[in-house]
């Protein structure tokens, strides 16, 4: 596996121009997977023990973070991330903070999952980072309260050891706890801010909850359901396709660079579980004049099944949402959209229902993963 790049020590200060200039990052070999801490799965920070200088809920907005040199408040400078006070010692003699004293941050996850790497971005923060953070996380059922969270018989698996990270950088850490989490405890020792916090993993749903729901979306990313591959990601991600609820602008959705050849685009996509499909429906909301001009969808048993159109190419509408009921119903664990040539989708819907064998397996793996 390759290596995790790792970056410390501060940032140069800020001389002008465009901030993200000497910003320090690198492509990290898990960001393939979905951001289980991202605000339209549901996620949320419900809780800090110091927010004062900027908010802990920052720490989950979807876009990157902003810099404005110009912009300070009452209490100092105002930065878009979740920055605390500056600790200190007990006494004059002392006044240094002891190696214990940290700030942190409790993280309800939108999807509960597996994960698979994390990054804690100190963009901006170029002499105000922590000195090195820690992440630990925990599965607990419901929705429980800070206080619950914070009680002693929750058991917190360290995730990231208490590592140094670097100023104004895009700091990754690769995970390799074969667990389902509900919760994170973000910690930053001692003090100091984060700018943004993103969470890559699987996403592993609660198999009893499916099952009551009876028929459900069985390609959506909050019940399991993930992208494996696309033809073409140039101006956004495959996984948007799959998101909760409907599309809210034309960069919500999938869209590929003009094509100038005979060929055409595509996603290919993994079930929740083995799956009965009754019903399509394919949205092109906010791409009016960018959507695609023809569509059809396939699906396959399991990894070496043969692809099985279930959907013919059909004609799509601009800014429409489409659906089709199946004459007959498909079973299968793999997914296909294909779009003629090129273009975009804003969501794909998949609906129907676990088959027996689906839900034995997700049963077997939520609970071999603690669930």
């Amino acid at each position: 596996m390759t290596a995790i790049p790792g970056f410390t020590g501060d940032a140069n200060p800020y001389g002008g121009g465009d901030p993200y200039a000497d910003y320090r990052t690198a492509d990290f070999p898990f960001t393939q997977y979905a951001n289980l801490a991202d605000r339209r799965l549901g996620a949320g920070v419900i809780a800090a023990n110091d927010e004062f200088f900027a908010q802990r809920e920052n720490l989950l907005v979807p876009e990157r973070a902003e810099f404005d040199p110009e912009h300070f408040g009452h209490k100092g400078k105002i930065m878009d991330g979740w920055e605390t006070r500056r600790r200190r010692g007990a006494s004059a003699e002392h006044p240094w903070p002891t190696a214990e004293d940290h700030d942190w941050a409790l993280v309800r996850l939108g999807a509960p999952g597996v994960i698979r790497g994390i990054v804690v971005d100190t963009a901006h923060f170029r002499g105000n980072y922590p000195q090195a953070v820690s992440v630990e996380g925990a599965s607990v059922p419901g929705s429980p309260s800070p206080e619950e969270l914070l009680g002693d018989d929750v058991k917190w698996t360290t995730l990231v050891p208490r590592t140094p990270v670097g100023g104004h950088a895009a700091n990754g850490f690769a995970v390799s706890a074969e667990q389902r989490f509900t919760h994170l405890r973000v910690n930053q020792h001692p003090d100091g801010g984060i700018a943004r916090l993103r969470v890559y993993g699987e996403v592993v749903p609660d198999p009893e909850w499916l099952s009551v729901l009876g028929t459900f979306d069985v390609v959506a990313l909050e019940n399991g359901g993930q992208v494996e591959d696309a033809s073409n990601l140039f101006y956004s991600p495959a996984t948007n396709t799959i998101q909760p609820g409907r599309s809210r602008k034309m960069d919500d959705g999938w869209e590929t660079r003009r094509r100038r050849d005979q060929g055409n685009d595509w996603i290919s996509y993994r079930l929740v579980a083995q799956s009965q499909i009754r019903a399509v429906e394919i949205d092109t909301a906010y791409l009016k004049g960018n959507s695609a001009g023809w569509a059809s969808v396939s699906v396959k048993d399991g990894e070496s099944g043969e692809w099985t159109e279930i959907l013919p190419r059909t004609r799509l509408q601009p800014d429409t949402n489409h659906r089709f009921v199946l004459p007959t119903p498909a079973v299968g664990t793999h997914a296909r959209v294909d779009i003629f040539p090129d273009g975009g989708i804003s969501r794909l819907r998949l609906h129907g229902s676990l088959t027996e064998q689906g839900t034995a397996g997700l049963a077997a793996r939520h609970q071999e993963l603690g669930g």
